[in-house]
């Protein structure tokens, strides 16, 4: 079933040696109960990794006792933890290099990167803003034209900013006259972004620096003098990484100013976990404040007219926290906003600030069979985005809700874009299928006619693979979407390897895209599959919830389910079966290889949420509590307790083949998640499959990674699944 180099007793020496060599803190040997059903008799019957010592923390939750013998490993930087991920690190990768394909992969990998694609463009004034990546450049780099068809010229090079390409431009924000370039520089991975403003006619930087924000971008004044934004206090020294965020406030920062002179516009210290975003309407007239509490999708708005020196007088417009409310528009005194307001799928009403109350509130755009995802205001006209089943359609609705028109696009895939102000005529917009890169359009909206702008080169021969859509039963009973990519002529014989990922959570749809990675599976002969599991936006906010707090078994549900309809309908067996998935998703591996250990064939969770107790003590953990519960409710407390991965891994089970990876600079999912999960499932383990943690140095939760470190985790990753699956 597996090649030649599967490792015999000598190789795993060299692994231990290679391991636990000088400055190792020591190693440990796993108890052997049952070798894995799908292993060879040749497998060594333990595996030797680093040690972790248990340590005696016991925290109680509504009178139950519950152990944390790795709490040590939340001190990232102590001599222990640090010697600890060196020696997990080693281990990782003499495992990994003594695969024979890892090194053709990575070269594959490269072919397959190496391509130039664009974003769709921004127009601002005159002015086009894209960004366009030669191939293998680290970071995208941002272009400006004058006009749509001039030459462009380069107006940030990120790859300039650091050596080893991992300073990326984590946002930007551009004056409506095109002027001024806000842009923000994450480094390493992490939140944290610095803001500096660029002059877009000389291409200097202007001398401010705007530090300590997350999560929100400038909003520019329609006369360029300055922008709104939200930041938070400056972190302890040395607790930049791990200190909770909360308490931002908002600010009014003026051009050509210190941040410490910035106009505070609005704070709720008695609120410190509400978040802020800003926006400024087309007009120029107003600034909309949105306040988010946590990631649950309801908010609040509050709104200010305004007024070039008088500071702004925040009026609350929406507070009742009872629903959701995207701002999307104006038309002098009515808002525009898509709502779930008595729409789980969604809809677009009016709101007249002169007159906000509900009785006089206009629906334009009714809830549709399919999910209303986001609406541009376009050439006075609504450009609404749906999911039908979980892949793009495109409607243009007149500014008083009559339908005018579907946007025709290019097949079954994700469209995304459309940006723009309320008076232009064009847009822009991308569209991306497994198979198929973003491929920019522009989209002329009075004359609703698409025109091809950029279509990305490639080195495969994409006529070669199919996608197609199926649906099964879940554990419950309900109807759970899931798309798969195959090459064509496959045959179901019950024994083709295949990856499957999900996510399953935060209102978030997953959609097809493109994956340079998954072309080099297909490649392999490998089945790709994407289950659209509860918990995410796919159909509208009763999905959703059906996959948080109480219900958050369902998404687990559902995924295994996935994992056993594949099986069921030959398309492959346990033991070809591996698992993927990230952050969200990287919990919901966790969760289903300690509920189901003998359903995989292999796992990979990434930058996961482990620890379902302590999720809430870091950076921006509390604010999952909309999604995930609260230990502090004994109900909660104790859904939290049966599915949480680093508390589920059981002294004398045999799990599959498990590669977790993380990063050092991980500050949206602390990287100790990580790190417990592997020592708690490393000390669980009953058999040869290996338990392998991979800790990037100098990366965060993915946003911003180089090419260089995404093509060096593809080839790790899909190396382990061909050694694993036997391919």
């Amino acid at each position: 079933m597996h090649t030649s180099n599967r490792f015999g007793r000598n190789a795993l020496i060299v692994l231990v040696l290679g391991a636990c060599g000088l400055g190792a803190v020591g190693c440990r040997s796993t108890s052997y109960v049952q070798a894995h059903p799908r292993a060879p008799a040749h497998e060594p019957l333990t595996r030797i990794y680093p040690s972790a010592p248990r340590g005696d923390v016991v925290d109680e939750y509504h009178g139950e006792k519950v152990a944390d013998p790795y709490r040590w490993m939340e001190e990232l930087d102590t001599p222990q933890t640090r010697a600890w991920i060196d020696a997990e690190n080693a281990e990782t990768q003499s495992y990994l290099t003594l695969i024979p394909a890892r090194e053709q992969l990575a070269k594959r990998l490269g072919e397959l990167w190496n391509y130039e694609r664009t974003t769709a463009p921004s127009k601002r004034g005159t002015r086009y803003f894209f960004g366009k990546n030669d191939g293998l450049q680290n970071q995208n780099v941002v272009f400006v034209a004058e006009a749509l068809d001039a030459t462009p010229r380069v107006l940030i090079d990120p790859n300039t900013l650091s050596k080893d390409g991992t300073v990326a431009v984590g946002g930007s924000s551009i004056s409506s006259d095109g002027r001024w370039y806000a842009y923000g520089i994450a480094d390493a991975g992490s939140d944290w972004t610095t803001w500096r403003v660029r002059d877009v006619d000389t291409g200097r930087d202007l001398p401010e620096t705007i530090r300590w924000t997350k999560f929100n971008a400038p909003a520019w004044r329609k006369d360029g003098s300055g922008f709104y934004y939200a930041r938070y206090a400056e972190p302890k020294a040395g607790e930049e990484l791990k200190q909770k965020n909360e308490g931002q406030r908002v600010f009014f920062h003026r051009l050509l100013t210190e941040q410490r002179d910035d106009v505070l516009v609005y704070e709720r210290p008695d609120q410190p976990e509400w978040g802020f975003g800003c926006t400024v309407s087309d007009d120029g007239a107003y600034v909309i404040v949105n306040a988010s509490q946590g990631t649950d999708p309801k908010n609040r708005v509050f709104y200010a007219r305004i007024e070039a020196d008088a500071p702004a007088k925040i009026t609350p417009l929406l507070v009742d926290f009872d629903a959701s409310y995207d701002f999307i528009g104006n038309d002098g005194s009515r808002f525009f906003f898509v709502t779930n307001h008595g729409a789980p799928r969604q809809r677009v009403i009016a709101i007249d600030v002169e007159h906000p109350e509900p009785t006089a509130w206009r629906e334009l755009v009714p809830q549709a069979d399919d999910t209303l995802q986001s609406v541009s205001t376009i050439g006075r006209r609504f450009v609404a985005n749906y999911l039908h089943d979980a892949h793009s359609r495109v409607a243009v609705f007149a500014l008083d809700g009559k339908l005018e028109r579907e946007v025709e696009l290019p097949g079954l895939g994700t469209a995304g874009g459309f940006a723009g102000s309320i008076d232009d005529g064009e847009t822009f917009y991308s569209f991306a299928s497994f198979t198929t890169p973003a491929t920019i359009y522009r989209y002329d909206v009075a004359a609703g006619k698409s025109e091809l702008f950029h279509r990305p080169p490639t080195n495969f021969d994409a006529s070669q693979y199919v996608t197609e859509q199926v649906f099964y039963p879940s554990k419950d009973g309900t109807r759970v979407p899931m798309f798969l990519t195959y090459k064509r002529g496959l045959k179901r014989d019950g024994r083709n390897p295949t990856l499957l990922y999900g996510y399953g959570g935060f209102n978030a749809a997953m959609t097809p895209s493109f994956q340079p990675a998954r072309i080099a599976w297909l490649e392999l002969g490998g089945v790709y599959a994407l289950a659209n599991l509860r918990g995410g936006s796919e159909y509208g906010e009763a999905w959703h919830l059906a996959g948080t707090k109480l219900q958050k078994q369902n998404v687990f549900d559902d995924f295994i389910a996935a994992g056993e309809w594949l099986i069921r309908e030959k398309w492959t067996s346990s033991d070809k079966l591996a698992i993927q998935g990230g952050s969200n998703g990287g919990l919901l591996v966790g969760a289903c290889i300690t509920q189901r250990p003998e359903l995989f064939g292999a796992a990979l969770p990434a930058v996961g949420v482990m620890d379902m107790l302590r999720f809430r003590e870091f950076t921006i953990g509390w604010a999952w509590e909309s999604d995930y519960g609260s230990v502090k409710n004994a109900d909660e407390f104790r859904a939290l307790r049966a599915y949480s991965p680093v508390h589920n891994a059981k002294p004398g089970t045999c799990y599959p083949p498990t590669l977790i990876t993380t990063a050092d600079h991980d500050d949206r999912v602390f990287p100790a998640h990580s790190f417990k999960f592997a020592a708690a499932l490393q000390a669980a383990q009953a058999c040869a499959n290996p338990i392998l943690i991979r800790i990037d140095v100098r990366s965060g939760h993915g946003a911003g990674k180089p090419t260089s470190k995404q093509i060096e985790q593809a080839a790790d990753e899909l190396a382990f699944l061909v050694r694993e699956l036997g391919m």
